[in-house]
Parts: C-alpha cells; structure tokens; sequence
C-alpha cells in the first residue's frame, strides 16, 4: 500500500506542478494574440447629403469588417457619431481613419491637441472623402498637412463629379492587387500638398475631362489655376500616401462621396490597402482581399429617420 501511496502521490504532485503551467501557457498564448492585433480606430463623422452620399456611418462600419475579412490580424473599432468622448479608444491604435465631412464642420477642428499626440507617435491618419478639406489657412490645415501631406484648400481645390480613368497605377505596396478603373464620384483635386510634395506617393492619378471646370467660379467650384490645368490636361492626384519625415504614414482619398462605390472590388481595395499600410501592416501580393457584396443602405441612419 505504501508504494501504491507513494505512486499516487508523486503523480498528484506531478499534476499539481504542471497543471498551473499549462493554464499560464494558455494565458500568455492568448496574451500574445492579443499582442498581435493591430488596432484600427474608425472615426465617422455624422451623415449628411440624399441617402446613398456621405453614408459615413455604413462607410466607416462596411471598412472595418472588410478590412477584418481580409487581414484578421487588424482589430477594428467603430466610433460613431463623431470624434470619441473617451479618448482612451486611440489607446495602442496603429491607425486611425476619418471619414466625415470636412471644414468647419471637420470632427477634428477642437482635437488638434490629440492629433499631434497621434502623429508625434507616428500612428497612420487616414481621411476620406470630404475629410480631406479643412479651413484655409487654420490650425487645422497646418495639422492635416502634418498628417496626410495634402487637404482641400478653398479657392485652390474642386470637387466635381466625373468619372476618372485610372489607366495605369503607381507601384506602390497600396496599388497591390490593384487593376486599372474607372469610376464615376465626386473626385476631388488639385490638392494642397506639402512643399515639393515631399514625402508624398500619388496613388490614383488621372486627367480630368473639360467638363470639370464648367462651374462658375466659387470656393469649391473653380478657379482660373485649375482652369489653365486642365485646359493643359495635367494628370490629377485624387489618392496619394504620404511618409513623414520621422515614419509616421498618412493617406488621402478624395473619393467616397456614393457609398455605392464600395461595391468596386479595385476602389474597395486600394483603400483598404491603404488603411493597412498606415498602419504598417505588410501588404500581400494581391492585396487585402474581401468577398464581393451588393451595399445595402435599410440601416443608414438617414432611412431612419424617414
């Protein structure tokens, strides 16, 4: 009995001194999951314009799960609404998307302070659509350049509507897996950039047609610089990556003005590389690859209110 006690009881002790060491085992593996996720913060301004147009809300939360299908790895969270009340979210956030609309109306107009917190540590700023306009000659301005490298600039910029050709694409990790497009939107263009474009990557780049500048002139409608431009039929950034000097990463998207648009594999993609670029992530060879869809507009907010 005394061996069968002693057999017994070297086997408890061995189970009591390993059991704890696979539980701590399976801790830290979920720890370092855990450690592995790259985390994305979505900013979606309040929606404006007919349904359909600056579905912020749907665009920003269709991103985030897109963006989740094709790389795992990042961890997308969704602010909605407007800029965070609790900033705690941009807690070890890698990068953070703005889709919102622009101006004095900017979600980031009265959180400049916690910008250049995020881009002092070099987290990537994304901004869509009418996100890339601040105002003129603002604190705002100068922060946007800081953190995209480009902005609308009233009485500089355009935003008309008109189907762009992407012939041929830049090589960049964000072009991956991107084919040549084209698609109609409200292309914005002749952006603001940073001085002799340092730093900057142009991405989508086409020529604008004649009928871009049929408007009268207007803060947003034209102007006789980009006049003569596309009289000369110069080649037009509406998509460029910007790498700052100490290797922070931003990206401006003058598109995303149809939440329709979401639909095209190819615009779809090159956002979506481009979000996981600024936050340095390796882009595969075929780039950030997500199922095809039809967008569904019963949930926007706007329908709701009807």
């Amino acid at each position: 009995m005394k061996i069968v006690n002693n057999i017994t009881m070297r086997r408890l002790l061995c189970l009591v001194l390993f059991l704890p060491g696979c539980f701590f085992s399976q801790e830290n593996s979920v720890n370092q999951e855990n450690a592995k996720k790259i985390k994305v913060v979505f900013i979606a301004g309040k929606d404006s314009h007919a349904l359909g147009c600056h579905e912020h809300t749907l665009g920003c939360q269709l991103l985030a799960k897109k963006i989740k299908e094709g790389l795992p790895q990042i961890e997308p969270v969704v602010v909605l609404g407007g800029w965070p009340k609790d900033e705690s979210v941009f807690e070890g956030a890698k990068s953070v998307v703005i889709y919102c609309d622009g101006g004095k109306r900017h979600v980031m107009n009265s959180h400049l302070e916690t910008m250049e917190k995020l881009i002092k540590n070099k987290v990537g700023i994304v901004c869509l659509h009418y996100g890339v306009e601040v105002i003129k000659g603002s604190e705002s301005s100068k922060t946007m350049l800081k953190a995209t490298g480009g902005y609308f600039e009233t009485d500089w910029s355009v935003n008309p509507h008109w189907e762009a050709d992407f012939k041929s694409l830049s090589k960049h990790p964000i072009t991956n897996g991107v084919n040549s497009f084209k698609i109609l939107d409200e292309w914005y263009f002749n952006m603001r950039f940073v001085e002799e474009m340092k730093g900057i990557s142009p991405i989508l780049s086409a020529v604008p047609p004649a009928s871009t500048v049929e408007r009268r002139d207007g803060a947003h409608s034209g102007n006789k610089h980009v006049r003569e431009m596309v009289a000369r039929g110069d080649k037009q950034h509406v998509g460029w990556a910007y790498t700052r000097s100490d290797g922070g990463r931003g990206f401006g998207f003058t598109g995303g003005h149809f939440h329709k648009n979401w639909e095209n594999d190819d615009f779809r993609k090159v956002v979506l590389n481009a979000i996981a670029w600024s936050a340095n992530v390796d882009i595969p060879e075929k780039g950030v690859v997500t199922s095809a869809f039809e967008v569904d507009l019963s949930a926007s907010p706007k329908k709701k209110k009807k």
